[in-house]
């Protein structure tokens, strides 16, 4: 069965599916459409000479179902408020059978057909300027974390000390990216205790990311490296946040995760284990 969510950004949803008041008729431009850049020469046919997915665009049809024409004009006002273009992005999450997927997309237009009876229909127009469909939630991979030891019952005394976990420090970790394209990520980096200028480096590719600066207890350092939201920012004890943007170095990338297996390593110069990071990621797919 065929659903689909619309949330706002304060979390707020609009469902249409098979259900009293909006009925999801059809979701249409699901699929893939590509620029192709072509160069001709003294040859038959062309050269192809470069290529990039085109943004995406969406066109959502259903109705408006009420018991009274009182009713549906209230529901049509209620429809058209939470879509009001200028409230900016929505998550639009298409589910099926076998997906449940998310596309991030800006409403163009409403338009209504004429009321028959108890039943008004209409038609969405989606611009999606990132065209490629995600999982509702990021998938998340923990670095150097603390392994529980502890079995009950436990029988304690002074000469038989019990030890309830230790830590495990693998400083490379394997993340794999299932999607169909290259995409960004969310590195969170914890100091424990002092750290002093930790980086991360793409154990294939050789390419880096270093912050020099010293964390302190309790500092939370996330770089997110996303296409269209790269930024660095530092969370700190006392809950306040700062951009620290400046404090990557010059000869820094925002790391990718290329299709497949990609393999990472956490670094400082002084206090590296003291870090404990986590990584963040959403696998982009073309269809659903």
């Amino acid at each position: 069965m065929e659903k689909l969510i619309i949330r706002d950004s304060k979390g707020r949803e609009l469902i249409l599916d098979k259900s009293h008041p909006y009925l999801l008729s059809s979701v249409e431009g699901i699929g893939v459409n590509s620029n192709i850049s072509t160069m001709q020469g003294n040859f038959d046919g062309v050269n192809i000479t470069g290529m990039n997915i085109r943004e995406k665009t969406l066109n959502i049809t259903g109705s408006i179902v009420s018991n009274t024409k009182r009713e549906m004009q209230q529901e049509r006002a209620r429809f058209v408020s939470f879509l009001n273009p200028n409230k900016g992005s929505f998550d639009f999450i298409y589910q099926n059978d076998a997906h449940k997927k998310k596309l991030v997309g800006n409403v163009q237009r409403i338009d209504f057909r004429e009321a028959v009876g108890r039943l008004q229909k209409f038609q969405i127009q989606i611009l999606a300027p990132f065209p490629f469909w995600q999982e509702v939630s990021e998938r998340k991979k923990e670095i150097a974390l603390w392994t529980k030891d502890a079995y009950f019952p436990l029988v304690a005394t002074k000469e038989k000390k019990i030890v309830f976990g230790h830590r495990v420090s693998n400083l490379i970790c394997n993340i794999y990216n299932a999607g169909d394209v290259e995409t960004g990520m969310r590195i969170q980096l914890k100091a424990l205790a002092t750290v002093v200028n930790p980086s991360v480096l793409n154990i294939y590719t050789h390419e880096f990311i270093k912050i020099m600066q010293t964390l302190q207890k309790g500092d939370v350092l996330e770089i997110t490296t996303y296409a269209n939201n790269k930024r660095v920012v530092i969370h700190k004890a006392d809950g306040t946040t700062k951009n620290v943007f400046n404090w990557i170095t010059l000869d820094s990338e925002f790391l990718q995760l290329a299709v497949g297996d990609n393999l990472f390593r956490y670094d400082a110069e002084s206090g590296i284990d003291n870090i404990e990071m986590t990584i963040y990621h959403n696998p982009a797919t073309m269809g659903v």
